[in-house]
């Protein structure tokens, strides 16, 4: 185990078997000719999300990206959300968007993105997350899909980070405290 984490909350074995149901879920509810589904990932934590994600799905399936921030500096979220990179396609009123986000607390991005992508023309949008912390929401917004309910910790590993570090472990830990509130 890395040093800086202070225990494992969700170990590599449990993030799998987290994963294997959702895609089970995902292919129950998108199968059918009537279907296109476009796994669109939330840069830069969701890709290792994603990546296993599509691993599992027999549904077939298109991948696209967007970069969004509503982080400032830290460990805050920001109440503002800024399309970094956009979703340019011509055929989003044959898509059924799933966004793919590693985790969700106040709920504004993915709120946002479900109105904007909407609004942008989507057949349907709904949303995925691998983790859920509700008790930091600050919208009124449910994910169409979840891995799993977590306590308001901060959460690495797994795609997610804290300063561009502790993205590629393998399991999603608890950051020690004194690693985010001494930089």
């Amino acid at each position: 185990m890395h040093p800086d984490i202070e225990r494992i909350l969700i170990s590599e074995e449990e993030v799998d078997s987290i994963i294997t149901r959702i895609a089970a879920e995902i292919d129950r509810d998108y199968a059918g000719d009537d279907k296109r589904l476009l796994l669109l990932c939330v840069l830069k934590g969701s890709v290792v999300f994603m990546g296993e994600l599509m691993k599992k799905l027999t549904v077939p399936v298109e991948i696209d990206f967007m970069k969004v921030s509503s982080y400032g500096s830290g460990t805050k979220t920001g109440g503002k959300v800024n399309i970094v990179l956009d979703l340019l396609r011509q055929d989003l009123d044959t898509c059924d968007i799933l966004i793919v986000e590693d985790i969700i607390d106040s709920g504004r991005t993915l709120s946002y993105l479900c109105n904007y992508l909407t609004l942008k023309g989507a057949k349907s949008v709904k949303t995925v997350t691998l983790l859920d912390k509700p008790s930091r929401r600050e919208v009124d917004f449910t994910p169409d899909y979840h891995g799993t309910v977590i306590p308001d910790y901060f959460v690495v590993g797994y795609g997610l980070d804290y300063a561009e570090r502790y993205r590629a472990l393998p399991f999603v830990g608890i950051l020690k405290p004194e690693v985010y509130t001494h930089h």
